[in-house]
C-alpha cells in the first residue's frame, strides 16, 4: 500500500473545496479577490494572512462614515 489512490485525491479535493469556499466568499464581500484564499492551505502564510486581514483597511469599508 503505497501512494495515493484516486480516493484519497477525491477526499483531498473535497476538503479544499470546502475550506476555501467560505473563504473566497468572504474575501468578496470585503472587496478583494477570492483567488486570495489560497493562501489559506500554505502553512505559516496562512497565519500571517490571517493577522494582516485582521488589522487591514478593507478596501469595501472604505468611504463609508459611520459603518462599523
Amino acid at each position: 500500500m503505497t501512494g495515493y489512490d484516486l480516493g484519497h485525491w477525491v477526499v483531498f479535493a473535497v476538503m479544499i473545496t470546502v475550506l476555501l469556499y467560505p473563504i473566497g466568499r468572504i474575501l468578496r464581500r470585503i472587496g478583494l479577490s477570492p483567488l486570495w484564499s489560497v493562501l489559506a492551505v500554505i502553512p505559516l502564510v496562512n497565519l500571517i494572512g490571517l493577522w494582516v486581514l485582521a488589522f487591514a483597511d478593507w478596501p469595501g469599508r472604505r468611504g463609508g462614515a459611520g459603518r462599523q
